[in-house]
């Protein structure tokens, strides 16, 4: 199949049934996927628990996410590499609604945004996602990547902050004035822990930074509590209810239960409801989601076909990652998308199909049932720098910073625009506004490349000459809305004195509406002067146009001809034509 039927097809498991159906699935093939699985799992387990607190819910939110979004997508999705789960690049969305609406509001979010991929998915708009420009997604991206490593400032340095504020200035001036109060053991575990996964990559083993740092930075804590610190771990700030009314520590060792999502509480500890209101206050929260988990699974998806070769399907992993959202919060799980790093380290680890992604999330189950307690150590500060590192590679940084050096200054102005948004404000008008700057600055640098030159001397082009107060003149480029008004106004003002002039469009490839009423603007103006209009050589776009218009030739005032040098024939004739001169 090739590439743009890959990108407008919309097959269910597409991903699953062209890997493990369509293609020979051999033993072997299990066993490379089986390793990369596991691999990914446990890479995957930390992150989990991380990104989920990173959006104010508990940890073991997180691991329901990774296992049952991770292989609800795996198997209905059209990538066969990407491993789903909580990612950072949501994090920005999902902390103010946890705030404001609660765990309920959060999953019933999720669940319309669910909803809204899917319907992406049938109306087929997969491949609408590569129209978005490179400087909007590094603008955006690197602002979730500044708010991210924000958030993460309080647990780094062990600060005691109630409640964060709800815009980015508030935080930085609250974080300020706790900053001199830091724990100087929280901080150098976080240190430690960021330190090594620094420098873990230079020993070019196997094994990902992030477990050897989380593991230095858990053994540190457990022994700085042993002598008296006050490290706060997963397990001190964490609790979760047990069968018999009794509260334990950490996450609970046990599978989630099914819930119907507005069952759920909200951030007054009430069920949060399902109304009309409740709806209409969530939709755009849900739309952003929608959108951004669209946008990183198809970017997640176009980076795994450049690393192997393969060509995913834009529509159906839009309706896995629809059906994995519809179906995660039943179940406590929150908004799941692919996320780039564990596909690719899957990609690595010599996965071969879904199975791998499916694997993976196995593993998270059984990390979440048998190893609760050993989880609940985790410090607190070593989460935060966890999270700063993610936060750093989901910034590309190197691409933002060539592009700064590189790129036209419209470039440059749109990703600073949103990157300044998406801190400061909120990404759903980060992103609105990038794509409409990109889209009308865009248009001006097209508009600026139209046009008209007056090639009345050039003898290559108009070998004959030509009766007097005639002129000759070329139009290059689009004219649409943007440059058709400029562009008809000059010939206006060159053709004041002629007493005709010839057209010639055949490097026009578009014309609008706008800008049929330009040019019907100017053979008005020809009518009214007296002067005679001869347009030549109409490509097939412009033609149509013309002719959906019902604009057609008007005696002594406006002709058509197929090329230039039908139209200056018959310039010719009448000028040799007696009754003519």
């Amino acid at each position: 199949m090739s590439h743009r039927a890959h990108l407008f097809s919309l097959r269910i498991a597409h991903a699953f049934r062209e890997a493990c159906v369509d293609e020979r699935y051999t033993g072997g093939r299990f066993l490379k996927d089986l390793m990369a699985g596991v691999t990914v799992g446990i890479i995957a387990i930390p992150l989990a628990m991380a990104l989920a607190i990173a959006s104010g819910v508990a940890p073991q939110y997180g691991l329901y996410t990774a296992f049952i979004a991770g292989f609800v997508i795996a198997l209905f999705g059209g990538s066969r590499y990407s491993i789903s789960g909580p990612t950072a690049a949501f994090v920005v969305i999902l902390y103010p609604i946890a705030q404001s609406y609660g765990l309920g509001g959060l999953l019933l979010a999720t669940l319309m945004s669910g909803v809204l991929l899917v319907i992406m998915a049938v109306m087929r708009l997969g491949r609408f996602i590569e129209y978005i420009p490179e400087s909007v997604t590094l603008g955006f991206t690197g602002g979730i990547a500044v708010v991210i490593a924000t958030l993460q400032v309080k647990d780094f340095f062990g600060l005691s902050v109630e409640t964060m504020p709800e815009h980015y200035w508030d935080k930085l001036a609250v974080l300020a004035q706790q900053l001199p109060a830091l724990d100087s053991m929280s901080t150098l575990i976080a240190a430690i822990t960021l330190a090594v996964m620094l420098l873990w990559p230079r020993l070019k083993t196997p094994v990902p930074p992030h477990l050897p740092a989380v593991i230095i930075g858990s053994l540190l804590a457990i022994w700085f509590n042993a002598n008296g610190a006050a490290i706060e771990t997963i397990g001190s700030r964490f609790s979760y209810l047990l069968p018999d009314g009794s509260t334990g520590a950490g996450i609970p060792p046990f599978l989630p239960e099914f819930a119907w999502p507005w069952q759920q509480l909200n951030a007054q500890g009430e069920p949060v409801g399902l109304s009309w209101n409740m709806v209409r206050e969530l939709l755009p929260a849900a739309f952003a989601i929608a959108m951004l988990g669209a946008i990183e699974s198809l970017l997640c998806a176009v980076v795994l076909d450049g690393m192997t070769g393969k060509r995913h399907s834009a529509n159906s992993e839009l309706m896995g990652q629809g059906i994995g959202n519809i179906v995660v919060p039943f179940f406590g799980g929150i908004t799941a998308t692919a996320a780039i790093a564990r596909s690719a380290a899957n990609y690595r680890a010599g996965a071969q199909s879904p199975v791998a992604a499916m694997v993976h999330a196995l593993v998270v189950l059984l990390a979440l049932v048998s190893l609760a307690g050993i989880l609940a150590y985790l410090p607190m500060p070593a989460m935060a720098a966890l999270l700063i590192m993610v936060a750093w590679n989901m910034s590309e940084a190197p691409k933002a910073v060539h592009l700064l050096k590189t790129a036209p200054r419209s470039d440059v102005l749109v990703f600073l625009t949103c990157f300044g948004l998406t801190v400061a404000l909120d990404m759903v008008i980060a992103i609105t506004t990038g794509v409409l700057l990109a889209a009308v600055l865009f248009m001006r640098e097209m508009a600026q490349m139209t046009k008209v030159t007056d090639i009345t001397d050039n003898k290559r082009v108009v070998q004959a000459g030509l009766p007097k107060g005639w002129r000759v003149f070329k139009i290059n480029g689009p004219l649409f809305f943007a440059a058709a008004d400029r562009v008809f106004g000059e010939l206006a003002d060159l053709s004041r004195e002629a007493r005709g002039f010839v057209l010639y469009m055949d490097g026009v490839t578009v014309l609008d509406a706008g800008g049929l009423a330009a040019l019907n603007k100017l053979i008005d103006q020809c009518r009214k002067n007296g002067t005679e209009i001869m347009i030549a050589d109409l490509q097939f776009q412009p033609l149509r146009a013309l002719a959906r218009a019902g604009l057609k030739p008007e005696p002594g005032v406006s002709s058509f001809y197929p090329s230039l040098a039908s139209a200056l024939e018959a310039l010719s004739a009448r000028r040799n034509a007696p009754q003519m001169v």
